[in-house]
């Protein structure tokens, strides 16, 4: 079950907000339609991380999930699959 849920359309979280988020993460998957891109060393690609996150309106693209110290943005359905059966 969630600890917390925020809804995106009432809740917006910027660039700033995002990072402060996302900083210290292990790793930070985004997905976009079929494209998936894995950052591991979070902290040294922050323009990278924020550019694939972030979305068209300056806000944290949603879905978002958190697990422990592992992100995973946006939607894909193999994507979803492999990570659940990580879990």
């Amino acid at each position: 079950m969630a600890e917390e849920v925020v809804d995106a359309r009432k809740t917006k979280i910027d660039a700033d907000a995002a990072w402060e988020m996302l900083k210290n993460a292990s790793e930070v998957i985004v997905a976009k339609g079929k494209k998936v891109q894995r950052f591991a060393t979070v902290a040294a690609e922050r323009d990278a991380v924020l550019k694939n996150v972030m979305g068209p309106s300056g806000n944290l693209r949603a879905p978002t999930y958190r697990v422990g110290d592992q992100f995973v943005v946006g939607f894909n359905d193999d994507l979803y699959t492999e990570w659940l059966n990580q879990a």
